[in-house]
């Protein structure tokens, strides 16, 4: 069976809405960070089959297209873009890896750009004539009342696991910490002059007590913030990478599953545990796990609920520390667990959770 390696894995900075790229259209977040993932793997625009991109919050029109030539690819590469909200970027790479699996490509750029400082404003016309209605969450359900506000559904999933605020704040402040003892990151290249994902701050208990409230137990120094960044991988099927001399880790199982839409949060458990399966494998052998902190209490019901060891969780900071460029958070997720399997050979795990009750896992392995 052809399987895929990731032979590059480059990103940009997050920054918050409003912040350093608050200028910047989607083609110019994600083509700089093509071209340095080119320039790693050292392969020719000329021999890449397809770009697939996640993005939840355009306008549509292909983002994945123009960022591909953007990028100076070919136009014979048509470039996809997909959206399953959060679970967008890393879904990307799961579908890059089947593209190769199944011998449609042998090289494949699969990743995520979000801008929430550029998205477009959204109305819902008035059938009848009236005014234009401006909305901000669209409809993950067909059921308004099994359809809850983000905030609201991480702390259902605080109340049914018993998960406290004290607890969240933990989580918030360590991978704070993390994050800040980590820089600099080698995946991120200079952007607009952002070389760091600038949100990452010594959170204390003080300042988590001073915090928003926005659901329950859940505030705002345990939620991540709205932000704009993009991520790539290069995929590469293993006889060729073989042939090229290239390096890099295998990607083992992916999966995504859906589960209960009022508990979003919980939905990257079964794809974990489904991923965990294909591969052979139990969580005592990850050597690292990256996952998702769109919420501190989504990160904690995962690493338990899935038995992972909290000690390989998110090593280098979450996207509490950093931010939540939607559609390219699972990217985000996966280029950190790239890099992170150079420092610690093994197996790792990417993953992700999504409004309507969405989960996406993937394995990789050194």
């Amino acid at each position: 069976m052809r399987r895929s390696h990731i032979v590059a894995a480059r990103r940009s900075a997050v920054l918050p809405r409003g912040g350093g790229f608050k200028s910047q259209e989607l083609h110019e977040l994600a083509a700089p960070v093509i071209r340095a993932a080119l320039y790693d793997s050292g392969i020719e625009p000329e021999r890449v089959g397809e770009v697939i991109l996640g993005n939840a919050l355009g306008a549509g029109g292909n983002p994945a297209r123009i960022a591909a030539l953007a990028a100076g690819l070919p136009e014979k590469v048509a470039g996809l873009t997909i959206d399953r909200q959060c679970c967008a970027g890393l879904d990307a790479i799961l579908l890059g890896d089947a593209m190769i699996r199944a011998g449609l490509h042998d090289i494949v750029i699969a990743g995520g750009v979000e801008s929430y400082s550029r998205r477009p404003l959204r109305l819902r016309t008035d059938p009848d004539g009236g005014a234009a209605q401006a909305y901000d969450q669209p409809p993950f359900t067909p059921w308004p009342d099994r359809d809850p506000l983000m905030p609201a559904a991480a702390d259902a999933l605080a109340q049914r696991f018993g998960i406290s605020r004290e607890a969240q704040e933990e989580w918030a402040i360590a991978s704070h910490a993390k994050a800040l003892a980590a820089q600099p990151m080698a995946e991120i290249l200079s952007l607009e002059g952002a070389t760091a994902d600038s949100y990452a701050r010594h959170l204390t208990h003080r300042l988590c007590a001073r915090a928003r409230p926005l659901a329950g137990s859940v505030t705002s120094a345990t939620t991540a913030v709205a932000a704009d960044g993009a991520a790539v991988c290069i995929l590469v099927a293993d006889r060729l990478a073989e042939e090229l001399g290239m390096a890099g880790p295998a990607i083992l199982a992916g999966r995504t599953l859906g589960d209960d839409p009022e508990l979003p949060g919980l939905a990257p458990v079964a794809a974990i545990e489904a991923a965990l399966a294909e591969a052979g494998l139990v969580p005592g052998d990850l050597a690292c796990a990256e996952i998702m902190e769109a919420f501190a209490v989504q990160a904690i019901v995962c690493q338990q609920q899935a038995g992972i060891d909290p000690a390989i969780v998110n090593p280098g900071g979450g996207a509490l520390a950093r931010g939540h460029p939607i559609g390219a958070s699972g990217a985000i997720n996966a280029v950190r667990l790239v890099h992170e399997l150079r420092r610690r050979e093994g197996y790792g795990l990417a993953t992700i959770a999504a409004a309507g009750g969405l989960g996406t896992a993937l394995l990789l392995r050194t």
